[in-house]
């Protein structure tokens, strides 16, 4: 599956060579968008709704709210970054006061901490998916002393991971061009983990509940889920969620990257205004009635987050469980491979570099190759930031649901809202 990826990203950058630059693109654009659909969306809402109902839509309010009534403003900073050839959330911020190195240097550090988190959930997703996959003894029996020997299933994700996203995100120097391979591969699995949940959400309701009239007399029966179903709107915790969602929906370095530096023309933001939204509703439409499923059909105590793929295996469907953990796999590949590229922009350009320049004066020679230097010191950043994950999955253990590991992410990029939204209606701030 992943090596089917890359040949879509080679595909891809073929296909951009023959392009006029600047033209429309607007549905890979909108696709590109739903890489905000992590494993947080595809395993993680499924456990927040087995747990506290309709908590989850928060999540999805927020984002929905910015492209449908704010894209004017989302438009406008593709602008200034296309003016001041920004490649980066802290370059945005550096270039909107006065260019400071020091101010872009700690939004990469602040943003490299507070995503850690968010990329170790990917992890998690992944090598707990992988435990419910090989709960089949034929397929234990084969893999459990190779996994056994390289300390569990975390560390080969984590390498798989590693190894995809600098593949995809070295190739170029120059950190504002275009990346179509890449846009378009993270574009092909936005379709694949919204068909593999549809897919999944249609199997579970239709052939393991019996249909949707028999799913609306489990709610009805059963005073825990009706109970779950009916529990009163928290208003404060639902505003603060919506807000920081909508927050992330631009702040987070990945969706900076594909909404602001891989915009390709000003109507593709005017089409993702509808399609966005559309495809987060899309995607959330099952979200309910597979957590009920898990409630009704499963051992009581099992994880909610693994309700997309515990069904299936519940069930002994080989096709549906395989669609299942597919469509977990791409949504975690998506957000590591343009999350660690895009962090890694930000360690180099804002970092990095600029320690290189200032020694320029000591070793006339340092700048002879830079391009070689830049492509190294990207792959090691990505590599680092990758072993910082792991850390930090190994630290929380398998206790944590995804929702809560996740929101530290959001809380974290929520910190340059004032500075990055105050920079675009104050202009001598």
């Amino acid at each position: 599956y992943l090596g089917g990826l890359f040949a879509v990203a080679t595909w891809g950058d073929r296909l951009a060579k023959k392009r006029t630059p600047g033209s429309r693109r607007p549905i890979i654009y909108a696709l590109s968008l739903a890489v905000y659909c992590t494993s947080w969306t595809y395993f993680g809402s499924v456990g927040i709704a087995s747990r506290s109902g309709l908590d989850f839509l928060p999540i999805y309010i927020g984002p929905i709210l910015v492209f449908s009534v704010g894209w004017r403003v989302l438009q406008t900073i593709a602008d200034i970054a296309k003016r001041q050839n920004i490649a980066s959330i802290a370059d945005f911020l550096s270039a909107r006061y006065g260019k400071s190195e020091a101010l872009g240097a700690l939004v990469a550090v602040v943003a490299t901490i507070g995503i850690v988190p968010y990329i170790s959930i990917q992890l998690k997703a992944v090598s707990a998916s992988l435990d419910v996959m090989i709960a089949n003894p034929v397929i234990a029996n084969a893999a459990m002393p190779f996994m056994q020997r390289i300390d569990g299933l975390s560390i080969l994700v984590a390498v798989t991971m590693g190894a995809f996203a600098i593949l995809f995100g070295t190739r170029h120097i120059d950190t504002t061009e275009h990346q179509d391979g890449m846009i378009l591969a993270i574009s092909v699995e936005s379709l694949v983990k919204l068909g593999a949940f549809v897919a999944v959400g249609l199997f579970v309701t239709l052939s393991m509940l019996g249909g949707f009239e028999s799913l609306a007399a489990r709610v009805t029966s059963d005073q825990h889920i009706s109970g779950l179903l009916t529990k009163g709107l928290h208003g404060g915790r639902w505003i603060t969620l919506t807000a920081l969602a909508a927050m992330a929906i631009i702040l987070l370095p990945r969706q900076f990257h594909v909404a602001v530096v891989e915009n390709a023309h000003p109507d593709d933001i005017r089409r993702a205004a509808w399609l966005f939204p559309l495809y987060l509703v899309a995607i959330n439409i099952f979200v309910l009635p597979i957590a009920i499923a898990g409630l009704v059909l499963l051992q009581p105590g099992s994880d909610g987050d693994m309700f997309v793929l515990a069904l299936p295996v519940s069930a002994h469907s080989n096709l549906f469980a395989m669609i299942a953990f597919i469509g977990g796999l791409s949504a975690s590949t998506a957000m590591v491979v343009v999350e660690t590229i895009a962090l890694s922009i930000m360690i180099c350009n804002n970092l990095v570099v600029p320690m290189l320049l200032r020694r320029r004066a000591e070793r006339p020679d340092i700048l002879n190759d830079m391009g070689k230097t830049l492509i190294a010191i990207r792959r090691l950043a990505i590599v680092l930031i990758l072993v910082m994950a792991y850390g930090y999955y190994k630290m929380i253990g398998s206790t944590a649901a995804l929702a809560q590991v996740g929101l530290i992410s959001f809380a974290a990029v929520a910190q340059f809202a004032p500075a990055f939204f105050g920079a675009l209606v104050w202009k001598r701030a």
